[in-house]
C-alpha cells in the first residue's frame, strides 16, 4: 500500500504527495514514514532535483499519527517497550531532521530547499512534518484547522514539534499551542507564527519559492541563535518558565503527566543544542507513553470516543438522519436543543404554551450567533440561515412532517404524559418520540405513548451547546429504529453518544449524585469543606462536590431527594444527607442563583469563598482525615456506581462508561474514566479498598459482586470485556 508518491517536474521541483488509501484523511504509519524517508533520500541524491514540495492529494494535509504506531514501537522491543518507543521516536526525529537539513553540510553549505503545501487541516504529526520543512504554505481555507492537539489526549508533540515550536516562537508564545492544544485557521496560524504564508494555491506558491534560490537554513542551525523571549537562564526567560510552571500546576493540579513532561522537555531542551534537545524531547515523550494515564486517555478520549461517534453500538437500520425535529418546551434545555439542531442544518419547530416563551427560545439562537459574530466565529449569513430553520409557535399542528420529537418540558410525569398524547395526535406514525428527562424512567414515560417501541430518552447535559455528551436511554420496549434515529441525530449535531438501558437516574446522574452526596456527607461529619473541595480538584475533578451542588441548585437536589425517597421507600440510602440539603433549602441557601449556598457570592454571581454560615452549622472536627481518604471516598462513590450499572445491564459497553463519565460530568480525565481507573489501580486493590471504606463509612462502599469476582481472578475490565465483546 503506497502512502507517499513522488514525481519530478520539468522545472526540477520534486512533488511528494501524501495520499493514504481508503482514508478520508491522512494519518502517518510506520510504512508511510519509511516511504517519505526514501523519497527524501532520492530527491536529495538526484542532481536534477532543485528542491522539494511536500503536499497532500486529499483536501486536508493530515490528521495526525496512526496510534497503532505506538503499539508497534512497544512490541518491537519485546520486554523493553520503553527502548522500542525511544528508538522509534528517535527514528522519526532523524527523518524530520534530514528534511530540515535538506542535504546541507556542517557549514550550512549546499542542500536543497524543502517546502510544505497544506491544502487544509494539519494536526499533530501533520504539522510536525511541515515545521521541519523550510517554509510552510497553507491554502486560504477558513475551515482548516492547524495545530498540535496531542495534550488533549494525554500526550504531547513528540516528533520534534515541541522543540521546533519553542525555538521558532519562544516558550511563552508557543505555550497555548503546546499546553492547551489550541487550533487555528490558516490566517490566525500565520499571525501566530505557526506557518509562513496563506495563499490561494499553496503548491504553486511553494514551487515558486523553491525555485527562487531562497536562503533556507533554520535560525537554530546558525551561529549566534537565541531563543525568542530568552533561555531559562536569561532574566526574561527565567520569569517565563517560573510563570509557566505555576500556570501548568495551577491548571492541572499535578495529575496530568503529559503537561509536566512537556514543560520538562521545553525547559531542559532550551538549555542544550538543538539535536540534544530532540533527544530530551524523545525521552520525555517515551516517559509519557509509558505512563498508564496517557494510555488510558488515548484509549478513552481518542479511540473509544471516535468509535462511539462513528456508531460502534448502532443497531442495524436504514439511514435515520433527521430532516425536521420538533422541540417541546422553550426553556433553557429546549432553547439549547433548538440551537444545536439549527446549527446542524435541521429544520426545527419549537413549541411552548406561550408565544412569548417560544420567541424567547428562538432568540437564544440569535443571541448565541451574535456573540459568535463579535468573536468572528460566525457571520450574519450563518445567523440568518440558522434562524430561518426555526419556527417558534404554540401550534402543535406545525409538528406535522417531523421525523423526531424531543420533549423538554417540566420534570413532571403528568405534564409529560399530556404533552405526549397531544403530540401523537398530530405527528406521523413513523415519527420517533424522545424525552429529554434527566431522572424519570423512560419505560414509565413510554406508557403515555401509543407507540412505545418508538419512544426513547435523549438526555442532553447543560448547557447543551457546550456539553459534548448525549445519553440515549432505551426503555423496555424501545425498538432498534428509535435507537438508530437517536444515534444518527446525535451524530448530525456533532456530539458524542452513549446508549444505556433504562433505570432510575440512567448512568450519568446515577454516578454523579453519590459524588455530590459524599461531599455533603463529609461536611456533616465535620470534615473541612475546603479539604473536601480541594481533594476533589487535586484528584482531577473539574468541580468540587459542594461547588457542583451550588451550580445545579440546592432546591433541585431537595426535589430529587424527595422524589427518590418516595420511589425507593425503606431502601432509600441517603437519609443522613437530606438533613444538610433540607437545612440549606430552609435557609434559602439555594446556590449561586440565590447568592448563597455552600459558597457565598457577590451581586455578579462570583464566588467569594466557602460560607461561614455552613461552617457554623456543621463545625469542623478537631481531627481531619488525610487527603487520600477523602479522595478515595469521592472517587469510589462514583466508580462503584459505574460498576453496578455494568453489573445490572444499565451499561452494556465499558467504553461508553468511560467516555460518558469524562464528557458527562468530568470524571478525572487523566484516569481515562471509572473502568480505566479501576484497571490502573488493579481490581484486587480496588476490592480491598472497598472493604476498608465499607467498614469505616458504611454499606454504600460494599464491593459489587462483579468487582469481587474480577479481583479474585486478577482480571482487568478492558481485558475481560474486550474479550467478551470479541466472542459475541
Amino acid at each position: 500500500m503506497t502512502e507517499f508518491t513522488m514525481r519530478t517536474g520539468e522545472d526540477g521541483v520534486a512533488l511528494i504527495e501524501w495520499d493514504v488509501p481508503e482514508k478520508s484523511m491522512n494519518v502517518l504509519s510506520l510504512e508511510g514514514l519509511a516511504e517519505l524517508d526514501r523519497h527524501i533520500d532520492a530527491a536529495l541524491a538526484d542532481d536534477a532535483v532543485k528542491g522539494v514540495v511536500i503536499t497532500s492529494a486529499k483536501p486536508d494535509f493530515a490528521g495526525g499519527m496512526d496510534l497503532n504506531v505506538i503499539a508497534k514501537m512497544k512490541e518491537s522491543a519485546g520486554d523493553d517497550p520503553a527502548r522500542g518507543l525511544f528508538e522509534g521516536t528517535m527514528q522519526m526525529h532523524a527523518i524530520l531532521r534530514k528534511i530540515e537539513r535538506g542535504g546541507m553540510d556542517d557549514k550550512n553549505k549546499g542542500g536543497k530547499p524543502i517546502a510544505a503545501a497544506l491544502p487544509g487541516t494539519a494536526l499533530g504529526i501533520g504539522l510536525e512534518i511541515p515545521l521541519a520543512c523550510h517554509r510552510v504554505f497553507a491554502a486560504d481555507n477558513p475551515k482548516a484547522k492547524i495545530g498540535l492537539p496531542e495534550i488533549m489526549v494525554g500526550i504531547f508533540p513528540g516528533a520534534g514539534g515541541t522543540t521546533r515550536l519553542v525555538r521558532k516562537m519562544g516558550a511563552m508564545a508557543a505555550s497555548p499551542f503546546l499546553l492547551e492544544g489550541k487550533l487555528s485557521d490558516p490566517k490566525k496560524a500565520k499571525m501566530a507564527g505557526l506557518i509562513d504564508e496563506v495563499v490561494d494555491d499553496p503548491v504553486a506558491a511553494a514551487r515558486d519559492w523553491v525555485l527562487s534560490e531562497p536562503k533556507f537554513v533554520k535560525p537554530w542551525d546558525e551561529k549566534g541563535y537565541k531563543i525568542p523571549g530568552g533561555a531559562p537562564y536569561h532574566p526574561a526567560g527565567f520569569m517565563t518558565f517560573v510563570g509557566a510552571s505555576a500556570m501548568v500546576n495551577g491548571k492541572t493540579k499535578g495529575v496530568y503527566p503529559a503537561a509536566k513532561a512537556l514543560l520538562s522537555a521545553v525547559y531542559e531542551g532550551a538549555l542544550v543544542p538543538f539535536d540534544t534537545a530532540l533527544k530530551v524531547e524523545a525521552r520525555w515523550f517515551t516517559n509519557v507513553l509509558m505512563n498508564p494515564s496517557s494510555a488510558a486517555m488515548i484509549r478513552s478520549l481518542f479511540i473509544n470516543k471516535q468509535a462511539l461517534e462513528k456508531g460502534a453500538n448502532r443497531p442495524e437500520a436504514p439511514d435515520q438522519r433527521v430532516r425536521k425535529v420538533g422541540v417541546l418546551g422553550a426553556g433553557m434545555m429546549g432553547a439549547g436543543i433548538t440551537l444545536v439542531s439549527a446549527m446542524a442544518g435541521i429544520e426545527v419547530v419549537l413549541i411552548d404554551q406561550k408565544q412569548e416563551a417560544a420567541d424567547r427560545g428562538k432568540s437564544y439562537t440569535a443571541d448565541y450567533m451574535d456573540k459568535g459574530i463579535k468573536r468572528k466565529k460566525a457571520t450574519e449569513e450563518k445567523k440568518q440561515a440558522a434562524l430561518s430553520l426555526i419556527t417558534a409557535t404554540t401550534d402543535y399542528a406545525a409538528l406535522e412532517g417531523c421525523d423526531l420529537i424531543i420533549e423538554a418540558v417540566f420534570e413532571d410525569p403528568k405534564i409529560k404524559a399530556e404533552v405526549t398524547a397531544q403530540v401523537e395526535a398530530v405527528i406521523g406514525e413513523d415519527c420517533i418520540f424522545a424525552s429529554n428527562t434527566s431522572t424519570l424512567p423512560i419505560s414509565q414515560l413510554a406508557k403515555a405513548s401509543k407507540r412505545p417501541e418508538q419512544f426513547i430518552g435523549i438526555h442532553f447535559f447543560s448547557p447543551v451547546e457546550k456539553m459534548m455528551l448525549v445519553e440515549i436511554i432505551k426503555g423496555r420496549e424501545t425498538g432498534d429504529r428509535a435507537v438508530a434515529k437517536a444515534l444518527d441525530y446525535v451524530r448530525q449535531i456533532r456530539k458524542t453518544p452513549i446508549v444505556v438501558n433504562d433505570a432510575r437516574f440512567f448512568y450519568a446522574n446515577r454516578c454523579i449524585i453519590p459524588y455530590i452526596n459524599e461531599g455533603m456527607r463529609m461536611v456533616k461529619e465535620g470534615v473541612s469543606p475546603a479539604l473536601v473541595e480541594n481533594a476533589a480538584k487535586m484528584v482531577g475533578m473539574p468541580l468540587g462536590p459542594l461547588q457542583l451542588v451550588d451550580e445545579t441548585s440546592i432546591d433541585l437536589g431537595a426535589k430529587i431527594a424527595r422524589a427518590t425517597k418516595a420511589a425507593m421507600g425503606d431502601s432509600y440510602p441517603d437519609g443522613d444527607v437530606d438533613e444538610i440539603i433540607f437545612w440549606m433549602e430552609g435557609e434559602g441557601r439555594l446556590g449561586r442563583k440565590a447568592g448563597k449556598g455552600f459558597y457565598d457570592y457577590d451581586n455578579a454571581g462570583k464566588r467569594q469563598g466557602l460560607s461561614d454560615a455552613v461552617k457554623a452549622q456543621y463545625p469542623q472536627a478537631e481531627d481531619q482525615p488525610d487527603l487520600i481518604e477523602v479522595q478515595h471516598r469521592l472517587l469510589f462513590a462514583q466508580v462503584l456506581e459505574a460498576v453496578r450499572a455494568l453489573e445490572e445491564g444499565v451499561l452494556e459497553d465499558i467504553r461508553e462508561g468511560d467516555v460518558g463519565a469524562i464528557l458527562g460530568w468530568g470524571f478525572a480525565p487523566w484516569s481515562g474514566g471509572p473502568f480505566s481507573w479501576l484497571d490502573m489501580i488493579g481490581t484486587p486493590y480496588a476490592a480491598e479498598r472497598c472493604d476498608q471504606l465499607a467498614a469505616a463509612h458504611g454499606a454504600r462502599f460494599a464491593c459489587p459482586d462483579l468487582l469481587r469476582e474480577m479481583a479474585d481472578k486478577t482480571q482487568s475490565f478492558y481485558k475481560r470485556f474486550a474479550l467478551e465483546a470479541r466472542a459475541a
